[in-house]
């Protein structure tokens, strides 16, 4: 009866020493959201679907429980990203992979959907999904580890249309700690589709994802090397990292490795580990520099168009100025003391430097109706009249000078013979409620009227420098 359990512990031991890879490389779970999508309506993509079914495949090789989609619109992408929350949540180690299009605008990224109706830079908002939402999840779930791989670095087909666009991705410098983020290229570089069935990116990815006892650091320097050699540097990939332990894919030979005690450690672990993280921090100082230059790109930018408006104006006030006819052009025709008539049909007040039509409106109207008369104006050539104010009115009030008027003639105005008034009551712009305050000439004082009132005149007027 013992017979059996010996032979089969037997029979696993020799497995165990034989292949020790193809046990499970650790008892916490590990959950991965795969996205690819191809089929865009503007700028189709041969390769993501393939890639995200290549990686999915791989991942569960390597005991990933994988939530797969293809050619997601926006619904299937926020859904299944919930879904990948909820799961993280109970721990282990999260992996997010999406291939297709992704957006860098205003330094953010955003993950483009099948459907995705994208005519205006404001569209983004809402037709796509913003990759720091994926980076908020992680943090939500609060398990420990997440791997972010984004094969989206590919030509943005909206950008023309695009004010603050730019090209490639946006590297992302503030993840949650235990992250570990991988581009498919440098920041503003644009990655290639490829030509075979996945990525060139995505292949060199697989390649060293499924070799035993590499940490995720030299999985991913591995891929980058082996994509920089296909593509002559064209093409180098980037990592952000702020992972505090190690993590295996295939974890291999690596137990024994990671259970060597530091002080047995081989100079040339110390000096592998030294160099890599020398490179990670040079990289995070090149994202930030990036960042600093994107920055400052937008606020020259900025400062151009705010000197282009500035110039804008000047050439607007100057046009304005050499439209505008000066009193000189205008010839003298007559005077009455203070004041000077001209043949334009203006009358100068040398006490104040208004400019006066030479006559009212000539019919009865109405408060609006004379505000509107006074400001559209265009006596001699000018486009600049209003109506006058109470004062102004009052400053061509002379009671010295007394002449017949044709609407009441029984009363006499009081004004320089140069300005012909048709009736006494001229409006004015001051208002209390429903009433306008007008000028009586007769009298020689405000008084106030419903602005409806259609008896009273309106009379120009405009600085006269």
């Amino acid at each position: 009866m013992q017979a059996m359990p010996i032979r089969i512990f037997l029979t696993l031991l020799i497995l165990v020493l034989i292949y020790p890879s193809s046990l499970p490389a650790a008892t916490e779970q590990r959950i991965a959201l795969v996205i690819g999508n191809s089929a865009y309506s503007s700028g189709p993509l041969k390769n993501p679907v393939n890639d995200a079914a290549a990686m999915a495949t791989q991942l569960q090789k390597l005991g990933f429980t994988v939530i797969l989609k293809r050619n997601a619109n926006l619904r299937g992408m926020e859904d299944a990203l919930t879904d990948f929350g909820d799961r993280l949540k109970r721990g282990g180690v999260g992996l997010f992979f999406y291939a297709g299009h992704g957006l860098q605008v205003g330094g953010a990224n955003y993950l483009v959907p099948i459907g995705a109706r994208i005519n205006r830079e404001s569209d983004i908002r809402y037709e796509t999904l913003d990759a720091g939402k994926v980076l908020d999840e992680m943090a939500n779930a609060n398990n420990g580890l997440n791997i972010v791989i984004l094969d989206a670095c590919r030509d943005n087909p909206y950008s023309r249309s695009f004010r603050n666009a730019a090209r490639g991705l946006a590297i992302v410098s503030n993840a949650p700690a235990g992250t570990f983020i991988s581009y498919s290229t440098g920041p503003g570089n644009v990655a290639r589709d490829g030509d075979g069935r996945n990525s060139p990116y995505t292949a060199a990815l697989l390649r060293y994802m499924k070799e035993p006892g590499l940490t995720i650091e030299q999985v991913f320097k591995g891929a980058r090397a082996k994509l920089g050699k296909e593509t002559g540097g064209k093409q180098i990939p980037w990592e952000l990292s702020s992972l505090q332990g190690e993590f295996y894919f295939n974890q291999g030979k690596a137990v024994k490795r990671v259970k060597k005690d530091t002080e047995t450690a081989s100079k040339e672990e110390v000096k592998e580990e030294a160099s890599a993280d020398l490179e990670n921090e040079q990289r995070k100082i090149e994202a930030e520099r990036e960042q600093v230059r994107q920055e400052k790109e937008l606020l020259e930018q900025r400062k151009a168009l705010a000197e282009e408006k500035r110039k804008l104006e000047e050439e607007r006030k100057q046009l304005a100025m050499a439209n505008r006819p000066s009193v000189s052009t205008a010839k003298e025709i007559r005077r009455d003391g203070r004041f000077i008539a001209y043949n334009n049909g203006t009358v100068l007040d040398t006490s104040t430097d208004l400019m006066w039509a030479a006559r009212d409106n000539g019919n009865n109207i109405n408060w609006v109706n004379a505000k509107s008369y006074c400001e559209n104006y265009r006596g001699g050539g000018y486009t600049d009249w209003r109506m006058p104010t109470i004062d102004e009115l009052a400053g061509l009030y002379d009671v010295s000078n007394p002449k017949y008027q044709a609407c009441y003639p029984s009363n006499k105005i009081h004004l320089t013979n140069l300005i012909d008034l048709s009736c006494s009551p001229q409006w004015s712009p001051e208002t209390r409620g429903s009433e306008a305050a007008y000028f009586s000439f007769v009298y020689g004082k405000r008084i106030w009227f419903p602005q409806s009132r259609e008896d009273l005149r309106a009379l120009p007027v405009r600085s006269g420098k």
